[in-house]
């Protein structure tokens, strides 16, 4: 064979090969690390199965917490809204992944929505805890109210409905008559924390914080029309200048939106500004993210402002010189507690060397490199069990929180299934008017952090 033949079988042959032995990849990986799906995949398949080892068979209620003990698993067998919603928007985001069959999750679905149409509510609003063997409201524990926990539950009916028009009937029923109004301050403009319904009181106290969890809540009230969209713009970016308590005497300026002054404060920290949450936790800033296109729709606001909170968790746990990141409430070796990266956060958790692992997976949307690798680092440290990742660990005294809450594993699930399916229970929740009606307060707003 000739050079010039020579070299021509090579290039037809290079070229076939390329053809037919490059790995297709589809649209959505793209950018995506390689090799990191499968080990979220794993990781979501063990995730789920809490939930199908710990929700009752009868009520499709889902229990609290797990706790591995050496004499065996202590189980709380109570459950609250967000709970529920977590399990429920865990069971569209298994469907999704291709954990469970669209039948087997529409079977689970319905059951618990039986239970919920059958559940006490006080002015279709859900009690904060309930018993998961009957769904009877669990009064040992007091007949509260709460906005933020609501606030979930109205988000997981919408994902619901919208992920399974067979079910829309129920869950729209559901939302329609939750009646968010009843919690809501209009001389204020801003919610209060919730009811006491022994008391017969709302609580003295309001959701004033705006980089916090129960802005979810906030977002589907206004959807719904049941409070004024300008009450988006009463919550505090940060807390008024002259609130000396707080952490950091902010800086910033006031813009107007819709009529209504607006202080467009931030906090600085390692020279980079952002829009402090409550405690600096990872879950009052990126929760809501699991269903709001904050991300896409808020790129000069919370979206921006979630991506820095996530480099400066990063950063905080660099400094204070931590094997791995991700600092969140979450469960102790002998209860429950609030940790957070302490500068970012209004009134500051302290860090308490511990982190947990739903704030990884809360980030993966914003730093998908560096969840992988804490991902790795937690699992060296001995994290995983035979439902995914335990719940905390001390990285001082390595002490492991042996436990598994819904509420947590509920995060893990859903922030796997956006991250790998591109944003798919957000687009469900957007889907729906309620989650649509809003979306200009997302685009609109300039955070003073650019």
């Amino acid at each position: 064979m000739n050079i010039v033949k020579r070299l021509g079988f090579v290039i037809n042959f290079c070229l076939f090969a390329t053809t037919a032995f490059t790995p297709v990849i589809s649209a959505h990986d793209s950018g995506k690390p390689p090799g990191f799906k499968p080990e979220l995949k794993a990781v979501a398949k063990k995730t789920y199965t809490y939930f199908e080892d710990f929700t009752d068979p009868t009520t499709g209620l889902t229990f609290d917490e797990v706790r591995m003990k050496d004499k065996g698993m202590e189980e709380a067998k109570r459950t609250s809204p967000t709970n529920i919603a977590m399990y429920m928007m865990s069971t569209v985001s298994a469907e999704q992944m291709g954990i469970l069959s669209k039948k087997e999750a529409v079977s689970r679905l319905r059951k618990t929505l039986n239970t919920l149409e059958k559940m006490d509510k006080w002015n279709g609003l859900f009690y904060n805890w309930y018993n998961t063997d009957d769904g009877s409201v669990k009064k040992d524990w007091g007949q509260f109210i709460s906005q933020v926990d609501n606030g979930w539950m109205s988000a997981g009916l919408i994902v619901v409905g919208q992920a399974y028009k067979e079910l829309n009937a129920q869950t729209s029923t559901l939302v329609k008559q939750m009646n968010y109004t009843t919690l809501y301050d209009p001389e204020v403009g801003q919610f209060r924390g919730g009811y006491d319904v022994a008391k017969g009181a709302l609580t003295e106290h309001h959701y004033g914080s705006f980089y916090t969890e129960p802005r979810v809540a906030s977002y589907i009230a206004i959807g719904k029309g049941d409070v004024p969209q300008e009450h988006w713009w009463k919550m505090y970016r940060t807390m008024p200048l002259e609130w000396d308590w707080q952490s950091q005497t902010p800086q910033g300026h006031t813009a107007n939106y819709d009529g209504v002054d607006v202080f467009e404060g931030s906090y600085e920290y390692k020279g980079k500004k952002f829009v402090p949450s409550w405690g600096g936790s990872m879950f009052e800033g990126l929760m809501p993210g699991l269903v709001i296109k904050e991300k896409d729709l808020g790129t000069k606001a919370l979206g921006l402002n979630n991506k820095r909170h996530v480099e400066l968790q990063i950063e905080y746990a660099k400094e204070k010189g931590y094997a791995a990141w991700g600092f969140s409430p979450s469960a102790t070796p002998t209860g429950y507690s609030e940790f957070a990266a302490t500068p970012l956060g209004i009134s500051g958790y302290k860090d308490g060397a511990t982190v947990t692992a739903h704030a990884t997976f809360l980030a993966l949307d914003y730093a998908p490199e560096e969840a992988r690798k804490n991902i790795k680092t937690l699992k060296k440290l001995n994290m995983m069990g035979k439902y995914g990742l335990y719940d905390s660990i001390n990285l001082e005294t390595k002490e492991i929180a042996k436990a598994y809450l819904a509420l947590d594993q509920g995060m893990i699930m859903v922030s796997i299934a956006n991250y790998l399916e591109d944003g798919v229970i957000r687009d469900y929740f957007h889907s729906d008017p309620i989650g649509q009606k809003p979306e200009a307060l997302l685009k609109k707003e300039v955070f003073s952090i650019q």
